[in-house]
């Protein structure tokens, strides 16, 4: 039972960057999906492949996790690169096409 702690990535659909500040505690699934074969549903009888705890900063969910003494992994987040942009170049007369 390991954890994963990270920051998640911005949303592709969406130009904000909500939900990217916080940092999340998830656990790596311990058993593999399986089809319910009736139903055609997926399931699993891992309970804490549900769970998503979010907190303020990366040391709060650190110290979570060595707190309840799970093993865990911290992913660094990518800076992303902004380029300034200007509504205005749209209409430049030098644009290249």
């Amino acid at each position: 039972m390991e954890a994963r702690i990270y920051q998640p990535s911005k949303n592709a659909l969406q130009s904000g960057q909500a939900n990217t500040r916080k940092w999340v505690v998830e656990y790596e699934p311990e058993e593999a999906k399986r089809n319910d074969e009736l139903m055609g549903w997926v399931g699993s009888g891992d309970m804490r492949g549900q769970l998503k705890l979010k907190f303020e900063n990366k040391d709060d969910a650190i110290a979570y996790a060595e707190r309840n003494s799970i093993p865990y992994s911290v992913q660094e987040p990518k800076k992303r690169r902004q380029r300034p942009k200007s509504y205005a170049d749209n209409f430049r007369y030098d644009k290249v096409r």
